[in-house]
């Protein structure tokens, strides 16, 4: 149990005499490009209109990366920010894990690049690609280095450009993603319980919802790939909506049963950004008011593994979240891949 007498939760990884140190989010910042490319805009070069667009998805704008602007500059530019935030310089960061699924380029490592853009260069370096599901992946892997006391301060950043990714002519996707970048310092805090539990799942079955056919061994990009499209994200949509919903909901009352807790002890309910139908979906199910979910989708739109934590970032900066409040974060993602997370801010 939790060692405050007064807490309302229990702290799952206390079992089993557990003697590692817990795990704090100490800070978070975020980076969307200045380019914004707004429903009117898209409706003069796809078949489609801005009523279609918001009824359908909430989404009224997006963010897209200049041409010189790679998702290693964008998941830089949000380290800074959090590095700020949590009062850490680059040389105490022990580790650097990125979250994507447009990396500047197969290998190196996205991380790689952005220990050298930071200065981390004591950093180890790694990227996770779990799609839109990767930045809470990447909580929980980071969290194990500092309970275990591996390492003290850990950068986790989920970052995307997926304008990169997107068919433009397809009008049923091109309207759903943007680019951005979010971040978070991960460290022990003295007498807090940080990130309490962490839900990761996937299902390989259902591998096929949300994909891009080119790039890997499996097709590797020759002239033909190119000319057939086969670079570009592709979507199941009816069905993707479908098990989001399903497994968003689940992965949620899993986290908050580990932690003896419903919906109403949450003070923030930070949903996955895909789709303002699947958010209010989502939190019909968990019994969330509509003032505990935060919502930024009309802004941003789905940016993958940037989702939750841009999302993150705005809610702690807006002030919605206080010292001590239960926040939960729940996403969904190709693979098709999930994850919920309960934390103590």
């Amino acid at each position: 149990m939790s060692s405050n007498p007064a807490a309302k939760f229990k702290n799952p990884r206390a079992k089993y005499n557990f003697q590692g140190r817990t795990c704090s989010i100490t800070g978070v910042g975020s980076y969307v490009p200045a380019r914004i490319l707004t429903n009117t805009e898209l409706e003069k070069t796809v078949d489609t209109s801005d009523e279609w667009i918001t009824s359908r998805t909430g989404i009224k704008e997006r963010r897209l990366a200049a041409s010189d602007e790679f998702t290693s500059d964008l998941a830089a530019q949000a380290a800074r920010k959090a590095m700020q935030m949590a009062g850490v310089t680059a040389e105490q960061i022990d580790l650097i894990i990125i979250a994507t699924i447009t990396p500047d380029m197969p290998f190196p490592s996205t991380a790689c690049l952005v220990q050298q853009k930071i200065g981390a260069r004591r950093a180890a370096a790694f990227d996770v690609e779990a799609a839109c599901s990767g930045f809470i992946y990447g909580l929980e892997i980071a969290q194990q280095f500092i309970m275990s006391r591996t390492y003290d301060t850990v950068l986790v950043v989920g970052a995307e450009k997926l304008s990169s990714i997107v068919d433009w002519e397809d009008r049923n996707t091109c309207v759903l993603f943007g680019d951005g970048a979010g971040a978070a310092i991960l460290q022990n805090r003295p007498n807090a319980h940080g990130l309490l539990t962490a839900v990761m799942g996937a299902d390989g079955d259902k591998s096929g919802l949300l994909f891009m056919p080119g790039g890997g061994s499996r097709c590797p990009a020759t002239a033909q790939s190119g000319t057939s499209r086969m670079h570009y994200l592709r979507m199941e949509g009816k069905e993707t909506f479908k098990n989001a919903v399903q497994v968003m909901q689940t992965a949620a009352e899993e986290a908050m049963r580990r932690c003896e807790i419903d919906i109403t002890k949450i003070k923030c309910v930070v949903p996955h950004q895909a789709n303002r139908r699947i958010i209010d979906a989502v939190g019909e199910r968990l019994g969330a008011r509509p003032d505990q979910l935060f919502i930024n989708v009309d802004q941003y739109g789905n940016t993958s593994a940037a989702s939750v934590a841009i999302a993150l970032d705005e809610a702690i900066s807006s002030g919605r979240v206080q010292r001590g409040d239960l926040i939960l974060l729940v996403v969904f993602g190709a693979g098709l891949t999930w994850g919920a997370a309960v934390i103590e801010w």
